[in-house]
């Protein structure tokens, strides 16, 4: 499958199964985020590789860091909490780890790990596989990115759910370009 036709073939699927990608393919995967604009060369991205039983220690990292900021969110979404995780048979958590930069702000740098998780997207689609980028309550939280361990700096821009599924996917809706398109001449 070529760019353009992984581009434009691309859907996510709310609910994905075995098979996840293998070693060699997450290589192919991972060196594509890599592949990311990055101004200055600051590698701004982190990943967090989450399968098998780290799905419930995502889960319970998680919950309880919604319990800390939130308690009623964290009591009244407790059971989507700890089986979110469940929902693919791997979870890549896509991480901005912005850096103090006198040229790149850190704005451009969270962007880049934007590119970087859909570069992740496009892989695992050429691959075969599908996948479906998540973010809620448990991206953009300073909690959450301390009960995984990060640093103060690394701001989670999204979980990427990736497996594979039998259902039969929708086309992506085609929009017309020209409605998005404004032309200066």
């Amino acid at each position: 499958m070529n760019a353009i036709e992984a581009i434009l073939s691309r859907k996510s699927a709310p609910r994905l199964e075995e098979p996840a990608p293998n070693d060699h393919e997450l290589e192919l995967i991972y060196k594509s985020a890599l592949r990311a604009p990055d101004h200055g060369a600051l590698k701004p991205w982190k990943f967090l590789n989450v399968s098998g039983e780290g799905r419930g220690k995502l889960a319970e990292a998680a919950y309880k860091a919604i319990k800390k900021s939130d308690p009623e969110k964290a009591l009244a979404n407790k059971d989507k909490i700890l089986s979110a995780p469940f929902r693919a048979p791997l979870i890549i958590v896509v991480i901005a780890s912005t850096k103090e930069h006198e040229i790149v702000p850190e704005i451009e740098q969270i962007l880049s790990a934007g590119a970087a998780a859909q570069n992740i997207l496009i892989a695992t689609h050429s691959l075969g596989y599908t996948a479906i980028w998540r973010t809620g309550f448990l991206a953009f939280n300073e909690e959450v990115s301390i009960s995984f361990g990060l640093d103060k700096s690394d701001i989670i821009i999204g979980y990427l759910y990736i497996g594979s599924t039998d259902k039969k996917l929708e086309a992506p809706e085609v929009s017309n370009f020209n409605d998005f398109v404004y032309k200066w001449s």
